[in-house]
């Protein structure tokens, strides 16, 4: 990187450092292919805002360190649009997109018509106007006539140029485009705030705009806002461009952000060809779609078409099923889970959303209960994106029945009547029954035993676990290896295959592994991780047993709440003597011979994505772990190295962003043969 030169004033050096670190910013945000890591931006960027205080008269509004956000503001100024923002027609058949153009044929007196498509991004729509290459008003949508003046706040995105050098700019023009947050940073912003004790944002589109919308923008610059430009407002100057593509590709000369899935069409077919693939990608893009944006592609077709009742002609939405919808709640139950927490559940008229039809949502505990305000009979919005068990998102409140009734947490268990408890310092309520008492938790204790990642046994589902807790057959997990073909046999919907596939699936069971055998006791904030771990630091479960808090302390990944977690599940002689009994009925593992010492990837954080070909991800996530590295499921600037084997997506494209390095499969191999 350039050094600061002796012979350079500090007005010189100053416009040198915003042209480098404009560049870093565009090449960051907008690119997503950095050339320096971050240690090197902030050097540069505090190397300027010591410079801009010494010498205040050098701060530009452009600068850089403009971003972080200005004092906070009293209210926002109302902004009257030169050109109305319009909204769109929408459609949501392949009927809709070919009626839609033949009218814009038509309208044209049968002119050829090229279209252009694009992803609609669920956001927030903003207009942009620049003067002499400088931004000097950000506004929100409003009524299409009048916005907010939002200069400030969004002054704090840093995919949003500040100041564009370049010959060609125009004198005044506005740019439009879509304020949003990517699925990624939406998340890792919410594990933050609860890791904090903050608010959790409900979803990426309310963030974006309640982020919009903060009277402090020192806020808004905490918040992982970005956009995607979309189309021209207006231009006074000699660029006047022909088409919408044209407009596309000089906006990405200037720097600005646009999505690289606009393509241009020539027909219904190509479009909705288009519409297909782009539903069939949604759930990967890395953020939120409701649909897909159809144009007529040359600005002169565009005039000449005009607008009808606030919507152009020139423009159509094509609308994918709902990922939000409204419906009621008729009821609130609480179902019980392995640790005995107590979850509320909505019961809700069928909605669709999301391509399903939906009549379950979760409501996680009483406090989101609280922050609903929630009543039964309430009119609610549902969301549901991808595979996410869908959730309640906000309460209409205005049509709330008259005396609809609040919902409370139960006093008793609904399964065993045992008494519920909510300790003080945490949010979740469970019954007080224990595995021994509650049916519901021995339930999912079983299936948590069997599981996968457990002691993986194969055909032992849920059906044949209800049936089998609900005849007292099995009460802890040492009973499954009791279990003999007839009783098996004599289950509903089995027979006697079913029953001898099943009895080989238990016999294979029984040599496991330390890490499985701990994960499968299902011990409190214990899971495949911290399982694993502990059996490596302890080397069998008696040492595990045996170890005192301040012993669990010491274990990589376990802090002083999973420590107190571990002692209190042995110190109930119930979970002792179950245990005992598992070994009693066969169960073996080979115990884990202790590494002494400091290990070499001690203090390292390591993260698998793709698909590994030549040894099983948890093979993989196991050597790492032997070798002191904990095995994380997600790309952070604490991340020491990623392993990339082939579909390998936005984990490698994060990594990739922060300069993480990145070894292939084979590099990956070798690594290991050389450090065994």
């Amino acid at each position: 990187m350039a050094k600061r030169a002796s012979t350079d004033s500090p007005a010189a050096r100053a416009v040198a450092l915003r042209r480098l670190l404009n560049h870093h910013n565009y090449r960051y945000h907008v690119l997503d292919t950095p050339e320096i890591p971050d240690a090197e931006y902030d050097r540069l960027f505090d190397e300027l805002a010591s410079l801009e205080s010494e010498h205040p008269q050098l701060v530009t509004a452009d600068s850089p360190t403009q971003r972080v956000g200005a004092e906070p503001l009293a209210q926002f100024d109302t902004v009257v649009h030169t050109v109305p923002m319009l909204s769109l027609d929408k459609t949501t058949d392949e009927k809709g997109v070919a009626d839609w153009m033949a009218r814009c044929r038509s309208r044209l007196d049968g002119a050829d018509v090229e279209f252009t498509c694009e992803p609609k991004i669920d956001g927030v729509a903003v207009a942009l106007l620049y003067e002499a290459g400088r931004l000097v008003l950000a506004a929100t949508r409003g009524d299409g006539q009048r916005g907010e003046d939002i200069t400030a706040n969004v002054r704090t995105i840093k995919s949003v140029p500040l100041l564009i050098e370049a010959d060609d700019v125009p004198a005044r023009f506005e740019v439009r485009g879509e304020v949003y947050m990517a699925r990624r940073d939406f998340e890792s912003f919410n594990e933050r705030a609860r890791e904090n004790g903050g608010k959790p944002l409900i979803n990426p589109r309310n963030g974006a705009a309640g982020s919009l919308r903060q009277l402090d923008p020192r806020l808004t610059a905490e918040r992982p806002l970005t956009m995607f430009c979309y189309s021209l407002g207006w231009t006074e100057g000699e660029w006047q461009p022909q088409t919408h593509m044209e407009v596309m590709r000089r906006f990405e000369r200037w720097q600005f952000r646009t999505n690289p899935e606009v393509r241009l069409v020539r027909n219904e077919s190509e479009c909705m060809a288009y519409l297909e693939a782009l539903a069939a990608r949604r759930d990967s893009l890395g953020y939120d779609i409701d649909g897909a944006v159809i144009k007529v592609n040359a600005l002169a077709q565009q005039a000449e078409l005009g607008a009808v009742t606030r919507k152009p002609r020139w423009a159509l939405a094509f609308k994918y099923p709902a990922e939000e919808a409204t419906t009621v709640v008729n009821d609130v139950e609480f179902q019980v889970g392995r640790t005995g927490a107590i979850t509320p559940v909505a019961r809700l008229d069928p909605v669709f959303v999301g391509g399903v039809t939906v009549s379950n949502a979760t409501l996680h505990n009483m406090d989101e209960i609280g922050r609903l305000d929630l009543h039964i009979g309430d009119t609610v919005m549902v969301r549901r994106a991808g595979d996410v068990i869908p959730q309640v998102v906000s309460v209409v409140a205005d049509k709330r029945p008259k005396g609809a009734e609040a919902v409370a947490l139960p006093e008793a268990c609904p399964v065993c009547g045992s008494p519920v408890v909510r300790p003080e310092d945490e949010a979740v309520a469970r019954c007080s029954g224990g595995a021994n008492v509650c049916a519901a938790q021995r339930k999912e204790g079983l299936r948590h035993f069997a599981s996968r990642l457990a002691l993986d046994i194969e055909g032992l589902g849920d059906k044949i676990i209800d049936a089998l807790v609900e005849r007292d057959l099995v009460r802890i997990p040492a009973d499954i290896f009791r279990l003999d073909h007839d009783t098996l046999a004599n289950l509903p919907r089995m027979a006697a295959k079913s029953a001898d596939n099943l009895l080989a699936a238990i016999e294979r069971s029984r040599n496991t592994t330390l890490p499985r055998l701990i994960y499968a006791l299902g011990i409190r904030e214990v899971g495949e991780a911290t399982a694993l771990a502990l059996a490596q630091h302890f080397g069998t479960v008696d040492n595990l047993r045996s170890a005192s808090e301040e012993a669990l302390i010491d274990v990589p990944d376990v802090g002083p709440i999973v420590a107190r977690r571990i002692r209190e599940y042995f110190e109930v002689e119930e979970n002792v003597a179950a245990l005992v009994a598992l070994v009693e009925s066969g169960v073996a593992y080979e115990p884990i011979e202790v590494v002494v010492g400091e290990r070499p990837l001690q203090g390292q954080t390591w993260v698998l994505t793709g698909t590994l070909e030549s040894l099983t991800r948890n093979d993989a996530k196991a050597r790492l772990t032997a070798l002191g590295a904990k095995v994380a499921g997600s790309v952070s600037k604490k991340t020491s190295q990623v392993v990339a084997g082939p579909g390998a997506g936005s984990k490698l494209e994060k990594a990739t962003e922060l300069s993480i390095p990145v070894m292939d499969e084979a590099a990956f191999v070798r690594f290991l043969e050389a450090h065994e």
